[in-house]
């Protein structure tokens, strides 16, 4: 599969295809199995966006195939580069004549990792512009510390309802010490500082896997970065960066959302290419509630015999819970024995599930930014997907349940997750088309 430029839009012709808008889930008893790990989105969408920064071909794998990578080889190839498919999980990206745009890509306005293309743009071509960034609405996603890193740079920025465009003469170091920890605002410095003249230094940024992961593949590339996976970074500046071939680590997200789906229906499950090590709090979180959990340099085993006991749980930046695992904590709570609580730190909005949870029976209660739990017994019901990890969520709690769940809008899971409903359907889940 070869990706082009539509003549008459200027922008990728590639379809996506489409997911199923509703799906029923029956009751199937506890998942049993193996379950293969794809690739990273939350590592792929900033090293696709990174690969604009080299001059010279890249070959991309283990790039899960989920709608917000289509999405992001779209608007590479919009901008001009050459993508070329090569096979289920591997491409090759040639940004050699890529370009700016002239005027935002649509494309934009569909997922939040677009914002990524203003750090990129501006440091290969000097500018950057997206049109309105689009993702999961978990209320207010503010981007004031990427524009914050941007400025310290030496760019200035024009931001309009319909447009964010940033732009630069010239890129120069900087010391920029984020306000909070941000992903987002740490991928696009890093992006942008990557080809600045001189040493810039990021304090208080993120230290998530998937950071780590974006700065082995610049290294690389040739660039020279110091100090992943720790809150502060050394960039050194360089005028070029090469291609190179690299493979996307797994998805921790992903191998966790597994997991859970086997500790709610008090299943056994052994998800293959995880890597341990990034769910530590996941980990250590299911032992306290009961699950025996074997854990080898590349695989996660979990056996829940009976149902699990409640227990508390609090977001945070990395090392700490992750905040996309939430929701799927929050359903095992609902299937649990006894009270469980879910502190939410990072998006205090992400709680729109917990509505669709008390159709199905559940006993859970939102103040602020806490979810209050109590175990009980869940039934199908008709419930909604409101964003990508909630409907994860919904869909653990729909095979944990008695009766006939029917789930709409379930359009949002396919942005995050390969072929989820196969894997689960592999595991012993019973879900079909509505």
């Amino acid at each position: 599969m070869r990706y082009t430029n539509e003549k008459n839009r200027g922008r990728c012709a590639c379809r996506v295809e489409l997911f199923m808008e509703k799906l029923i889930v029956r009751p199937s008893g506890p998942l049993y199995g193996r379950v293969g790990i794809s690739g990273s989105k939350n590592a792929a969408l900033p090293i696709l966006a990174a690969v604009l920064l080299c001059e010279s071909p890249c070959i991309i794998g283990n790039l899960p195939a989920i709608r917000d990578v289509e999405l992001a080889l779209s608007i590479l190839a919009g901008m001009g580069a050459q993508v070329e498919r090569i096979d289920r999980a591997t491409y090759r990206i040639d940004p050699t004549h890529a370009a700016p745009p002239g005027a935002p890509d649509p494309l934009s306005g569909r997922m939040r990792a677009s914002a990524y293309y203003l750090g990129a743009g501006l440091g290969r071509f000097g500018r950057g512009c997206v049109g309105r960034i689009g993702g999961c609405d978990f209320g207010g996603r503010p981007i004031d510390q990427h524009l914050k890193a941007f400025l310290a740079l030496g760019g200035s920025m024009e931001v309009s309802e319909e447009a964010i465009t940033v732009q630069a003469a010239a890129l120069r170091g900087a010391m920029i010490e984020f306000d909070t920890v941000s992903v987002g605002a740490t991928v696009n410095a890093i992006l942008a500082a990557t080809r600045a003249e001189g040493e810039t230094v990021l304090k208080n940024a993120a230290s998530e896997p998937h950071i780590a992961d974006l700065v082995a593949f610049l290294n690389r590339c040739g660039a020279d970065i110091r100090g992943a996976g720790t809150s502060t970074l050394h960039i050194r500046g360089v005028k070029h960066l090469r291609g190179c071939s690299y493979a996307v680590i797994p998805d921790m997200i992903e191998a966790g959302t597994y997991l859970l789906a086997a500790a709610a229906t008090q299943g056994a499950v052994t998800v293959c290419g995880a890597d341990p090590h990034h769910l530590v709090p996941l980990i250590s979180k299911l032992r306290e509630m009961g699950a025996e959990i074997d854990c080898e340099e590349r695989r996660i085993s979990l056996f829940a015999a009976k149902r699990l006991r409640g227990a508390s749980v609090i977001t945070g930046p990395y090392p700490g819970f992750p905040t996309d695992l939430q929701p799927q904590m929050a359903a095992l709570f609902c299937a649990a024995e006894g009270r469980g609580l879910v502190e939410e730190r990072v998006w205090r909005q992400r709680f729109r599930y917990a509505i669709e949870l008390q159709k199905m029976g559940a006993a859970i209660t939102v103040r602020e930014n806490t979810a209050y739990v109590r175990g009980t017994c869940l039934h199908g019901a008709e419930i909604s997907v409101p964003d990508l990890r909630a409907g994860a969520a919904l869909l653990i709690a729909a095979c944990a349940a008695e009766g006939e769940s029917t789930l709409s809008d379930t359009s949002y899971i396919e942005r995050g997750y390969e072929d989820i409903i196969g894997k689960l359907r592999a595991i012993g889940a019973d879900i079909s088309a509505g």
